[in-house]
């Protein structure tokens, strides 16, 4: 897959439900999401920051979704946001996981962002090369933060990556 042939458009309530697909597709891996279902789009909405919510798509297929969650409501922490990356399986190592954070690495950016983090596990390697690649370090490792959807002890890796125009 060549990166020119993928294209962007926003995330919206018109395209969520393929979004909510590959959302649950990330879910169903096991190695995605504590989450044990996708949300309805009123839910996301209200979750998520207004901005850079983007799709990538190929020949029109939808591939992949990234968007980002606030922190912490608190005003302090205006600057700061989660990640959320999903790439439907049938696109992985096509470049849409690159495609989509660089595209929000530049939203977030010029939105005021000034660092933004990742919650990943440690078994998914493709999240972990794809962080790293654009300036994400690892911040510290979680043991056993959450239960899975299996019931099990969940470990994670905090991830952050700060803007570079800081002032």
């Amino acid at each position: 897959m060549i990166e020119s042939e993928i294209k962007s458009d926003y995330l919206t309530a018109d395209n969520w439900p393929e979004a909510r697909a590959i959302f649950d597709e990330g879910i169903s891996s096991g190695i995605a999401s504590l989450e044990t279902q996708a949300p309805d789009w009123p839910t996301f909405d209200q979750h998520h920051l207004p901005h850079c919510r983007f799709i990538a798509t190929i020949q029109q297929e939808m591939a992949g979704w990234v968007a980002l969650t606030p922190v912490s409501y608190r005003k302090a922490y205006a600057g700061v946001a989660e990640v959320s990356v999903y790439v439907a399986r049938k696109f992985h190592q096509n470049g849409v996981g690159s495609f989509l954070m660089d595209r929000l690495i530049r939203c977030s950016e010029q939105s005021g962002i000034w660092t933004l983090q990742s919650i990943v596990f440690p078994e998914n390697e493709a999240s972990l090369r794809l962080h790293k690649k654009f300036g994400f370090r690892i911040v510290g490792y979680r043991e056993q933060i959450a239960r899975n959807r299996d019931g099990n002890w969940q470990d994670t890796i905090l991830l952050e990556r700060r803007c570079r125009q800081i002032t």
